[in-house]
């Protein structure tokens, strides 16, 4: 009998206090964050990751002292593999990028299991070279390292696909509906985590893909004059970042007097960025500027429309091309957000 293993790709969380500042390294190490040269990039990680630490800690202190992120993929890891059958010859495995477990140990847990095929699915339904891209040459070279040759095949992205879009689209109208009672119609916040502007400019296809998310949303909301924006959370540091700000659109928010209904588009999982930063941070900055309501959508997390998503791309990979585009007959980009990894060999 063949055996399938599913490898799912996420950011990774730090899985107690003293593991944050190795976690920020590992962020700030790869040549996707920051592309200085290898010498000077481990310098500047290094300096990072002991100043972020102290804050990181902080956030992650209101969150019990750890990420809840591997614990929510193994939730969807679990759901998947259900859906799967037999677990005989279909597996699910989990390989974070900057902690564990790590692509080497997957890696090593895949070529134990016997594989025939791997797919490699990322848990981020928007393409970005910091993200999908940066997981996908990871697992590149564990594989090589431990000498895994099995056949592997990857989704390139998701951002429209019908059942994650569907999941959004239920939970948001949810949070349309419970600001909608009291009274009040809402303005929908779409956040997405932001990205430098120059990292677009070198042809990420990260914010075109999320304006595709969002546009299906709507489209399926099917709610007349519907009142929503795009923005962008998590900056750091002094580059310039793809926007609107989150916080500047609060604020607009609080000019125009309308409720928000923050919705999480290129989340899945509940994580530091919802549960500390949209739940905590800005549901105060919303109450400091006198927003009437402040409501936010939870992730897809294992939403049955979501995880039916994800045995539904399974199949794409196995029936596509090595970095297979979920847009039957083609690529989902246009020419010019060349940086994705639809086609590629793995």
């Amino acid at each position: 009998m063949s055996r399938l293993a599913v490898v799912l790709f996420n950011l990774g969380g730090p899985d107690r206090p003293g593991s944050i500042e190795p976690f920020l390294f590992n962020l700030f190490n790869d040549p996707e964050i920051i592309g200085a040269p290898g010498a000077l990039r481990w310098l500047l990680a290094r300096l990072l990751s002991r100043r972020r630490a102290a804050e990181a800690s902080a956030i992650y202190q209101r969150l019990g002292g750890k990420s809840p992120l591997l614990d929510n993929t193994r939730l969807q890891a679990e759901a998947l593999e259900v859906l799967l059958g037999d677990t005989a010859s279909a597996r699910v495995f989990i390989a974070m990028r900057y902690w564990h477990p790590m692509s080497v140990e997957t890696a090593e847990a895949v070529k134990a299991f016997a594989a025939d095929e791997i797919v490699l699915l990322p848990l981020y339904p928007q393409f970005s070279t910091t993200t999908t891209g940066s997981s996908l040459a990871e697992w590149r070279r564990a594989a090589a390292a431990v000498g895994l040759e099995a056949p592997a095949r990857a989704i390139c992205c998701y951002p429209a696909a019908p059942g994650f879009i569907g999941a959004v689209a239920d939970l948001t109208g949810a949070g349309i509906a419970e600001v909608a009672a009291a009274g009040t119609a809402p303005r929908v916040l779409f956040s997405a985590h932001g990205l430098p502007r120059r990292v677009i400019r070198r042809g990420d296809p990260y914010q075109w893909q999320v304006e595709q998310t969002v546009a299906a949303v709507v489209a399926k909301l099917a709610v007349d004059d519907l009142d929503w924006s795009i923005c962008y959370q998590s900056r750091v540091g002094p580059l310039e970042w793809i926007g609107p700000g989150i916080g500047e659109e609060l604020e607009r928010a609080a000019g125009d007097g309308v409720a928000v209904v923050v919705v999480p588009v290129a989340f899945v999982s509940e994580h530091s960025e919802t549960l500390v930063e949209l739940d905590i941070q800005f549901r105060n900055r919303a109450r400091e500027l006198g927003l009437p309501a402040y409501v936010r959508v939870p992730a897809v997390s294992t939403r049955e429309a979501y995880i039916e998503c994800l045995a539904d791309l399974v199949d794409v990979a196995r029936r596509g091309a090595p970095g297979a585009c979920t847009r039957p007959g083609g690529r989902t980009c246009p020419a010019p957000l060349g940086r994705c990894s639809f086609g590629r060999t793995l």
